[in-house]
């Protein structure tokens, strides 16, 4: 199977994220949202002209699109496989050599981990848990690849999830995408997309600080009651006081 592409080619594409703040632009994308160019040179401690140099060769490579209205210049990621290239980058890239130094950078690492959106999908702790749990209940099945069953048909049915719809989509219906905290994999695709919206309009999630995204307290019974789970398991870890921040 030939890409199209030769190494000159593959290289200078992946220049584009070799650079710190394209890179924590993208990781910062994978929010879903559309951010201006202010807020991610914010997020990265840059200045705006720099920003603005880095989103314009993001651009130009096809990693982000770019949506004008009036002076606001918007960009997000180009689309979902964009998402799932970054994703899949961020799982095999070394952990940071030292812990978070404050106790709310620990806070912000923890929620992280424990729950938050891959793009539009949901990963951390709590999506490789909605993987396993539909594996278990047979909604998924893996004997051939993974795919979605009849009977996960059904539950996704009674659960407001409708599958024809997803079916018209470019995407596949059901993903493995390997979560970088975790390092085995959630659920994405039209499935996983889908039931991450569907949960945070029943209100069993919702969105916290940026990408992160929390379990509620009607939605931990609920989630739980769903999935087959002990309720116990959907509980967000507890962060320890790290010390006094150094300078």
């Amino acid at each position: 199977m030939t890409t199209g592409a030769d190494g000159r080619g593959l290289a200078g594409f992946a220049a584009l994220l070799a650079d710190p703040t394209r890179a924590g632009f993208c990781l910062a994308l994978l929010d879903g949202r559309a951010w201006t160019a202010g807020e991610l040179a914010r997020a990265a401690g840059v200045a705006a002209s720099t920003a603005s140099g880095h989103l314009t060769r993001l651009v130009a490579g096809g990693l982000v699109v770019e949506e004008r209205q009036g002076r606001h210049r918007y960009v997000r990621l180009a689309d979902p496989g964009v998402a799932q290239l970054v994703e899949d980058l961020a799982a095999r890239a070394p952990a940071p050599a030292a812990p978070p130094r404050t106790l709310r950078a620990a806070s912000a690492g923890a929620a992280l981990a424990y729950a938050r959106t891959c793009y539009d999908h949901l990963a951390g702790r709590l999506g490789v848990l909605l993987h396993d749990a539909l594996l278990d209940r047979g909604v998924l099945d893996r004997t051939g690849g993974l795919a979605l069953t009849e009977a996960g048909m059904s539950w996704l049915d009674r659960l407001g999830v409708p599958v024809e719809p997803l079916r018209g989509t470019r995407r596949p219906l059901v993903r493995d995408c390997l979560d970088w905290t975790e390092r085995r994999p959630h659920l994405a695709g039209a499935v996983g997309a889908a039931l991450c919206g569907r949960f945070l309009d029943l209100g069993w999630t919702a969105r916290g600080n940026g990408r992160a995204v929390r379990v509620t307290p009607a939605g931990r019974d609920a989630l739980a009651e769903a999935l087959g789970l002990d309720p116990v398991l959907l509980a967000a870890p507890a962060t320890r006081d790290t010390g006094p921040a150094r300078a």
